[in-house]
Protein backbone atom coordinates (compact mmCIF):
# COMPACT_ATOMS: atom_id res chain seq x y z
CA UNK A 1 0.00 0.00 0.00
CA UNK A 2 1.43 3.38 -0.96
CA UNK A 3 1.87 6.19 1.55
CA UNK A 4 -0.83 8.16 -0.27
CA UNK A 5 -3.36 5.31 0.12
CA UNK A 6 -2.50 4.96 3.82
CA UNK A 7 -3.11 8.69 4.30
CA UNK A 8 -6.41 8.53 2.40
CA UNK A 9 -7.61 5.59 4.48
CA UNK A 10 -6.58 7.31 7.72
CA UNK A 11 -8.30 10.58 6.84
CA UNK A 12 -11.42 8.72 5.69
CA UNK A 13 -11.55 6.86 9.00
CA UNK A 14 -11.18 10.09 10.97
CA UNK A 15 -13.96 11.78 9.01
CA UNK A 16 -16.26 8.78 9.41
CA UNK A 17 -15.67 8.75 13.16
CA UNK A 18 -16.19 12.51 13.53
CA UNK A 19 -19.44 12.83 11.55
CA UNK A 20 -22.62 11.10 12.80
CA UNK A 21 -23.85 8.53 10.30
CA UNK A 22 -27.24 10.27 10.04
CA UNK A 23 -25.49 13.38 8.73
CA UNK A 24 -23.63 11.56 5.94
CA UNK A 25 -26.29 12.04 3.29
CA UNK A 26 -29.46 10.39 2.14
CA UNK A 27 -30.70 7.17 3.64
CA UNK A 28 -29.62 4.37 1.36
CA UNK A 29 -31.86 1.47 0.28
CA UNK A 30 -29.58 -1.07 2.00
CA UNK A 31 -30.05 0.56 5.41
CA UNK A 32 -31.67 -1.54 8.14
CA UNK A 33 -35.22 -1.20 9.37
CA UNK A 34 -36.54 2.27 10.15
CA UNK A 35 -38.90 2.79 13.06
CA UNK A 36 -40.54 5.77 14.72
CA UNK A 37 -42.39 6.35 17.97
CA UNK A 38 -45.13 8.92 18.51
CA UNK A 39 -46.99 10.37 21.47
CA UNK A 40 -49.83 12.58 20.26
CA UNK A 41 -50.32 15.21 22.95
CA UNK A 42 -53.92 16.05 21.96
CA UNK A 43 -55.32 12.52 21.68
CA UNK A 44 -53.09 10.66 24.12
CA UNK A 45 -52.44 8.03 21.45
CA UNK A 46 -49.02 6.41 21.23
CA UNK A 47 -47.45 4.32 18.51
CA UNK A 48 -44.06 2.70 18.07
CA UNK A 49 -43.70 0.96 14.74
CA UNK A 50 -41.12 -0.02 12.10
CA UNK A 51 -42.32 1.64 8.90
CA UNK A 52 -39.59 0.53 6.47
CA UNK A 53 -37.88 -2.86 6.12
CA UNK A 54 -36.08 -4.82 3.41
CA UNK A 55 -35.94 -1.86 1.05
CA UNK A 56 -39.60 -0.88 1.18
CA UNK A 57 -42.18 1.03 3.15
CA UNK A 58 -44.64 -1.12 5.09
CA UNK A 59 -48.20 -0.25 4.04
CA UNK A 60 -49.78 -1.49 7.28
CA UNK A 61 -47.39 0.59 9.36
CA UNK A 62 -47.99 3.65 7.18
CA UNK A 63 -51.74 3.27 7.74
CA UNK A 64 -51.16 3.12 11.52
CA UNK A 65 -49.00 6.25 11.33
CA UNK A 66 -51.62 8.05 9.22
CA UNK A 67 -54.20 7.24 11.89
CA UNK A 68 -52.14 8.64 14.77
CA UNK A 69 -51.15 11.74 12.77
CA UNK A 70 -54.70 12.45 11.54
CA UNK A 71 -56.42 15.81 12.02
CA UNK A 72 -57.40 15.35 15.66
CA UNK A 73 -60.11 18.01 15.34
CA UNK A 74 -62.05 16.37 12.49
CA UNK A 75 -60.74 12.80 12.40
CA UNK A 76 -59.78 13.16 8.72
CA UNK A 77 -56.71 11.24 7.56
CA UNK A 78 -54.13 11.85 4.87
CA UNK A 79 -51.29 9.64 3.65
CA UNK A 80 -48.31 11.25 5.36
CA UNK A 81 -45.30 11.94 3.16
CA UNK A 82 -42.75 9.15 3.57
CA UNK A 83 -40.05 11.79 3.11
CA UNK A 84 -41.35 13.45 6.29
CA UNK A 85 -41.13 10.14 8.15
CA UNK A 86 -37.56 9.71 6.92
CA UNK A 87 -36.79 13.30 8.02
CA UNK A 88 -38.05 12.40 11.50
CA UNK A 89 -36.06 9.15 11.49
CA UNK A 90 -32.88 11.00 10.54
CA UNK A 91 -33.59 13.77 13.06
CA UNK A 92 -33.94 11.30 15.90
CA UNK A 93 -30.72 9.57 14.81
CA UNK A 94 -28.91 12.91 14.56
CA UNK A 95 -30.00 13.68 18.13
CA UNK A 96 -29.02 10.16 19.25
CA UNK A 97 -32.43 9.60 20.81
CA UNK A 98 -34.86 6.72 20.89
CA UNK A 99 -37.60 8.72 22.60
CA UNK A 100 -41.07 9.06 21.11
CA UNK A 101 -41.73 12.32 19.29
CA UNK A 102 -44.34 14.46 21.02
CA UNK A 103 -46.82 15.45 18.33
CA UNK A 104 -48.50 18.84 18.55
CA UNK A 105 -49.92 18.96 15.02
CA UNK A 106 -49.52 16.80 11.92
CA UNK A 107 -52.13 16.48 9.17
CA UNK A 108 -54.67 19.31 9.09
CA UNK A 109 -57.78 19.26 6.95
CA UNK A 110 -58.39 22.38 4.85
CA UNK A 111 -61.28 23.26 7.21
CA UNK A 112 -59.06 23.01 10.30
CA UNK A 113 -56.25 24.93 8.66
CA UNK A 114 -58.60 27.73 7.54
CA UNK A 115 -59.93 28.06 11.09
CA UNK A 116 -56.42 28.23 12.56
CA UNK A 117 -55.26 30.71 9.89
CA UNK A 118 -58.21 32.98 10.70
CA UNK A 119 -57.10 33.10 14.34
CA UNK A 120 -53.33 33.41 13.88
CA UNK A 121 -51.08 35.08 11.35
CA UNK A 122 -48.48 32.37 12.12
CA UNK A 123 -50.59 29.76 10.28
CA UNK A 124 -50.09 29.63 6.52
CA UNK A 125 -53.27 29.50 4.44
CA UNK A 126 -51.46 27.03 2.15
CA UNK A 127 -49.78 24.97 4.87
CA UNK A 128 -47.80 21.82 4.13
CA UNK A 129 -49.80 20.29 7.00
CA UNK A 130 -52.75 20.00 4.56
CA UNK A 131 -50.63 17.83 2.24
CA UNK A 132 -49.29 15.50 4.95
CA UNK A 133 -45.86 17.07 4.48
CA UNK A 134 -45.44 18.87 7.85
CA UNK A 135 -45.43 18.13 11.54
CA UNK A 136 -44.97 20.13 14.75
CA UNK A 137 -42.92 18.26 17.33
CA UNK A 138 -40.91 18.10 20.52
CA UNK A 139 -38.42 15.41 21.48
CA UNK A 140 -38.19 14.53 25.18
CA UNK A 141 -34.68 14.77 26.55
CA UNK A 142 -33.63 17.35 23.98
CA UNK A 143 -33.94 21.10 24.23
CA UNK A 144 -36.00 22.77 21.57
CA UNK A 145 -33.01 24.65 20.15
CA UNK A 146 -31.14 21.33 19.82
CA UNK A 147 -33.99 19.85 17.80
CA UNK A 148 -34.05 22.97 15.62
CA UNK A 149 -30.28 22.93 15.07
CA UNK A 150 -30.26 19.24 14.15
CA UNK A 151 -33.18 19.69 11.72
CA UNK A 152 -31.40 22.63 10.08
CA UNK A 153 -28.18 20.64 9.78
CA UNK A 154 -29.99 17.85 7.91
CA UNK A 155 -31.18 20.29 5.19
CA UNK A 156 -34.16 18.09 4.30
CA UNK A 157 -36.87 20.77 4.23
CA UNK A 158 -38.38 23.65 6.13
CA UNK A 159 -37.69 24.22 9.83
CA UNK A 160 -39.72 26.59 11.98
CA UNK A 161 -38.74 27.44 15.56
CA UNK A 162 -41.65 28.34 17.83
CA UNK A 163 -39.92 28.91 21.16
CA UNK A 164 -42.90 30.52 22.91
CA UNK A 165 -45.26 27.74 21.79
CA UNK A 166 -42.60 25.12 22.61
CA UNK A 167 -42.35 23.20 19.35
CA UNK A 168 -40.33 22.83 16.17
CA UNK A 169 -42.07 22.59 12.79
CA UNK A 170 -40.48 20.45 10.09
CA UNK A 171 -41.72 19.89 6.56
CA UNK A 172 -40.55 18.42 3.28
CA UNK A 173 -40.94 21.59 1.27
CA UNK A 174 -37.90 23.47 0.06
CA UNK A 175 -35.06 24.04 2.51
CA UNK A 176 -35.75 27.22 4.48
CA UNK A 177 -36.05 28.34 8.10
CA UNK A 178 -37.83 30.84 10.29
Amino acid sequence: MSRRNVLRASIGGLVAAAVPSAALGAIRPHDGARALSFNHLHTGETLSVPYWENGQYLSGALAEIDNVLRDFRTGEKMRMDTGLLDFMFRLRAELQSDEAFHIISAYRSPKTNAGLAAKSRNVSRRSYHMDGMAIDIRLPGRRLHEVRRAALNLKLGGVGYYRKSNFVHIDTGRVRFW
